[in-house]
């Protein structure tokens, strides 16, 4: 098993390129990982909620995973997005990033069927002993309503395999109580921009992200600092950046992602239904916040 030291760090939860007749921009994204190593990202999560997985066919989750291990060539740990709400496909989705060659993945707290404390400990616990690729957990209940608690995170954190949580419920306290009683080597990763810097100075692992896809050296260089004690370096890259990790949920995500990096000049602005193109009133809104930035 890779060490998880490995998965620490500013995390991009890499967008999926697109071309104008929806099908994948595999140049683009092919660009994007070689930014994404010269930057200083400490791996990318591929096929998740900011690649718009839901939209993605199996078949195509696959092949991203697989040239994204290939064309890195290990310079980067490969983190796969494969939760969902059955079990049995969750497992299914694991086998298949398991044998893209991915190195870890990200398994969401099942949405829609709302399951029990002891419901989401039994889903999670049959993702881990169906495959070999360790599982760090993700808890997003702003979008999958279920909510995973602490306590059954840490008993999940003696399961063989699982290693780590993407908590993106931006909760300080709740993020202290799970780092201050982890077992040893077991990742708290944040899962929210805003909150990030100050998961990491509490003891997190760092970010897995959606701001970093646009600006990945200034995420990298705040996740850095702040995990090697440069408190004032930190708070100074993370003031440039803390309107953007708010307006960037202004619209689903990754429409207002996707819209400042066509500008970036990173890809073509193309989403699939139901996600549709950022408004021009949010257009607006984010072009006064990236002549802030710079």
């Amino acid at each position: 098993m890779i060490p998880t030291h490995r998965f620490t760090g500013s995390i991009p939860a890499l967008v999926s390129p697109m071309n104008e007749d929806g099908s994948l921009d595999l140049d683009a994204f092919r660009a994007l990982l070689d930014w994404h190593v010269e930057e200083g990202s400490g791996a990318v999560v591929i096929a998740g909620t900011t690649g718009e997985a839901p939209t993605l066919s199996t078949e195509e989750q696959a092949a991203l995973i697989g040239l994204a291990c290939q064309h890195l060539g290990g310079r980067l740990p490969v983190i796969a997005g494969t939760g969902a709400n059955s079990t049995a496909e969750a497992i299914e989705l694991a086998s298949l990033a398991e044998n893209a060659g991915a190195q870890a993945q990200l398994s969401v707290v099942p949405y829609y069927n709302k399951p029990s404390q002891q419901g989401m400990y039994a889903h999670f616990k049959a993702v881990a002993e169906a495959c070999d690729l360790p599982v760090i957990l993700y808890n997003v209940p702003g979008r999958t309503v279920a909510d995973i608690s602490n306590d059954t995170v840490l008993s999940l954190a003696d399961v063989p395999g699982i290693i780590g949580i993407k908590d993106a419920t931006g909760e300080m306290g709740r993020g202290f109580d799970l780092i201050s009683r982890r077992p040893e080597g077991f990742l708290v990763l944040s899962g929210d921009d805003e909150t990030a810097l100050a998961l990491t100075l509490l003891g997190g692992d760092g970010v897995i992200s959606v701001t970093a896809n646009a600006y990945p050296s200034i995420m990298h260089l705040m996740i850095e600092d702040a995990m090697h004690g440069r408190l004032e370096s930190a708070r100074r890259h993370n003031a440039r950046l803390q309107k953007l990790h708010r307006a960037l949920f202004v619209e689903p995500n990754p429409a207002p992602l996707k819209w400042i990096m066509a500008r970036q000049g990173r890809l073509d602005n193309h989403l699939r239904l139901p996600l549709v193109h950022l408004s021009s009133t949010s257009q607006s809104e984010l072009t006064r916040l990236l002549e802030e930035i710079g």
